[in-house]
């Protein structure tokens, strides 16, 4: 008997199956996921208030209905260089507990759904930081999707180390 897929893109597997789904989006060349359930919206890049001595990561804020949400250049954050958003960038809102973020990517791709052995965990690369900021990997056909630790990038304390640099100083 063959062993099926367990990972598939949007629509496929039925409810009675124990999978999670992630939006998946792009930093550049590499794909990142989110769950699915913390997405509020995804809209299109707006500019933002600049706010003194903020993390270098944060693009400023936005007033979305009422809610001032900070808007974190996820590309920066992850050690990249920062962001120069256009009107081709998104911006993913994704609320945790009482906590409504803004996540600044160059593009959604898709909505997978992955069954949670198929998620796989990093390998050991010397750097805790790292395995702060994700949670594990899921190859997805011939691509490889990093699924993103929400608590390590805006959990309690994490903005508080946040500007710690990602290579280890070892």
């Amino acid at each position: 008997m063959q062993p099926s897929n367990r990972v598939s893109s949007s629509g496929a597997g039925s409810a009675a199956d124990a999978h999670n789904q992630f939006i998946t989006f792009r930093l550049g060349e590499q794909e990142y996921g989110v769950d699915i359930m913390v997405v509020r919206e995804i809209k299109g890049w707006s500019e933002t208030t600049s706010i003194p001595n903020a993390p270098r990561f944060i693009q400023g804020v936005i007033n979305l209905r009422g809610i001032i949400v900070p808007i974190m250049d996820l590309r920066a954050r992850l050690g990249m260089e920062l962001t120069r958003p256009t009107p081709m960038h998104v911006m993913i809102i994704i609320t945790t507990g009482t906590r409504t973020t803004g996540l600044l990517v160059d593009a959604v791709s898709d909505i997978i759904s992955v069954a949670p052995d198929a998620i796989k965990p990093l390998p050991d690369m010397g750097s805790a930081v790292h395995e702060n900021l994700l949670t594990g990997l899921v190859a997805v056909g011939e691509r490889m999707v990093s699924l993103v630790s929400l608590e390590g990038l805006i959990g309690t304390g994490a903005l508080a180390n946040a500007d710690l640099p990602l290579q280890s100083a070892a």
